[in-house]
């Protein structure tokens, strides 16, 4: 077994270059640079408007295969990716999602990669970072405290307090505040009713944030955000209570990318947080945008399996930012697919050709996919000391039979060099393989039509089943005019299925859809779907026992 020191600890070893310096690399001037520190910085949207004509890079999506508890890698193999790419001499950028406390402090971890592929300052880019995901959490409050004030002072919009539909977030994993009621004690203290917590990566806000063009265009998103109906059932929206001015003034240097780097120097841009199992799951528009003007290759990621983060970056990032990818990178590990064939976690390291075939199935399923968007593929092997060369041969075998490139990658434990085989592979199939790309469906099918597309052609799904609440609410939005919206299923990511008990390539299996959500602002429907929490828990032993500093300022724990 490799002996490699900690993530933190690689981290905290790392040279980086100033951020301004980076910055000057890419053609962006000192004007353009918002310093937060010595080694992070925002950029202006003016970078993108002064090359609004120069032709795009190349796009790459790093996805993955359903996820386990084993892990795949998907952040660190873009990163390594992104650091491969500049180490054959291609100017690359790698655009990755900010982290959320909520999982930092709980069971997943932080979100900025592993190993020798990291973005750094990792400490800082997994905690407040340049406070993006705070902006997002106040933006969303003031609406909230603006709803519950409006009730409370005459209620003029004659907003009924039962359709309520805007909640409260906050970036933490607290399932306790999942249901509250608010508004107790007295006459001035607000009129009581049911509300509850989503986490702030889930808000409405955040996906506002992630999908628009420019300042303006997230006002005027934050204008169309319905927080309930009135009492003849017309929406009532944030720009109904004059909040939607407040709310984008909250954001304006959240709107703007934020550059960081890899270990190796790599340009990177860490902006948005959208979770991919409960939102679209993308980093922002901007962001990608801007990279595509000053690199020759740009690498980013899609959260979760490709059920997820792939299909909302084609069907709903892409549509809504002209973007055309070029290539798709389907992680996957020989220890995944194995628990995937059925063998538990702690029996892993031993060679099961058997299980591993079955575990295929997998990421055969999610290389199928992909190829309905007509856009290449590579598949990643994530390598671990413990994969067998049978089993390695067996995977190999899989890929030809699909007919899409494969290529090991060892970049948690070499960096960029140990992703150059993948990099390789990947500018072969651009080269080779021109990407036609095409959306999964139109937006003038139903909302019913939408979800069945996705559950019957993505997840694999006989079919869907609707709650009468949700079939009231799917006929509701569609005579309100929201039926054309794109829709952003909220699912567990542990299975294909809305089972998480359900692994592998799950057969004869319905999606039931509890609840559909309106999010009119950034412009999509979602289906609620089997038990997926918009407010995750902390487990039985949260990752924050363990995170701590000293009185040098020296931080521990943190992964």
């Amino acid at each position: 077994m490799l002996n490699v020191p900690s993530d933190i600890e690689i981290a905290q070893a790392a040279k980086m270059k100033p951020a301004m310096e980076l910055a000057k690399e890419l053609g962006i001037s000192e004007a353009e640079t918002e310093l937060y520190g010595k080694y992070k910085a925002k950029i202006s949207l003016d970078v993108l408007r002064r090359h609004k004509d120069k032709p795009d890079g190349k796009l790459i999506l790093v996805t993955a295969i359903t996820p386990t508890p084993a892990g795949e890698g998907k952040t660190t193999t873009s990163v390594g990716l992104a650091d491969a790419l500049a180490r054959l001499g291609h100017k690359s950028i790698v655009c990755l999602r900010e982290p959320s406390l909520g999982p930092s402090f709980g069971i997943k971890g932080g979100a900025a990669g592993g190993g020798y592929a990291q973005v750094v300052p990792m400490e800082d880019i997994n905690l407040h970072f340049t406070g993006d995901i705070h902006a997002v959490t106040y933006a969303h409050n003031l609406l909230a405290a603006m709803v519950d004030n409006h009730l409370q002072q005459g209620n003029s919009l004659n907003l009924d307090s039962r359709t309520v539909t805007w909640r409260r977030v906050i970036d933490l994993n607290d399932r306790a505040l999942r249901k509250i009621v608010i508004g107790l004690g007295g006459r001035t203290d607000g009129v009581p009713r049911e509300s509850g917590f989503d986490i702030s990566v889930a808000s409405e806000v955040m996906a506002c944030l992630c999908l628009a063009s420019d300042l303006m265009d997230l006002k005027e998103r934050f204008r169309k955000i319905v927080v309930g109906y009135n009492k003849e059932g017309q929406p009532v929206t944030a720009g109904d209570l004059e909040a939607h001015g407040s709310m984008a003034l909250l954001m304006k240097d959240a709107i703007k990318p934020n550059l960081v780097q890899t270990l190796e120097n790599t340009p990177a841009f860490v902006h948005g947080g959208p979770f991919a199992n409960i939102a679209h799951g993308c980093n922002s528009i901007t962001a990608t945008k801007t990279a595509l003007k000053l690199a020759d290759y740009v690498v980013t990621e899609a959260g979760f399996g490709a059920d997820l983060g792939a299909e909302k970056f084609f069907d709903v990032k892409c549509r809504y930012g002209n973007l055309k990818p070029d290539a798709t990178v389907i992680v996957a590990t020989i220890r995944a697919l194995k628990m995937h064939g059925g063998v538990p976690k702690s029996e892993l390291g031993k060679e099961d050709l058997g299980a591993l075939k079955l575990g295929l199935e997998n990421l055969e399923k999610h290389i199928e996919n992909v190829n309905k968007y007509g856009v290449p593929v590579v598949v990643a092997i994530n390598a671990f000391p413990t994969d067998t060369s049978a089993e390695l041969n067996l995977l190999y075998e899989l890929c030809e039979k699909a007919g899409v490139e494969v290529a090991l990658s060892e970049v948690w434990a070499k960096g960029g060099a140990g992703g150059i085989e993948l990099a390789q592979k990947v500018i072969q199939t651009i080269e080779s393989k021109p990407s036609n790309f095409r959306y999964l469906y139109e937006l003038e099918l139903s909302i019913k039509e939408k979800i069945e597309k996705i559950a019957t052609e993505i997840y694999g799904a006989d079919g869907v089943n609707y709650s009468s609440e949700a079939e009231k609410a799917i006929e509701r939005y569609e005579n309100m005019g929201y039926g054309k919206l794109p829709v952003v299923v909220a699912k567990t990511q542990y299975s294909l299925s809305d089972d998480l008990t359900k692994l592998g390539r799950p057969r004869n299996f319905k999606i039931s859809v509890r609840e559909i959500r309106l999010s009119a602002g950034a412009g999509f429907i979602v289906p609620i779907t089997g038990a997926i929490m918009t407010m995750p828990g902390l487990p039985k032993q949260p990752a924050a026992c363990k995170i701590d500093i000293d009185a040098n300022g020296v931080i521990t724990g943190l992964f």
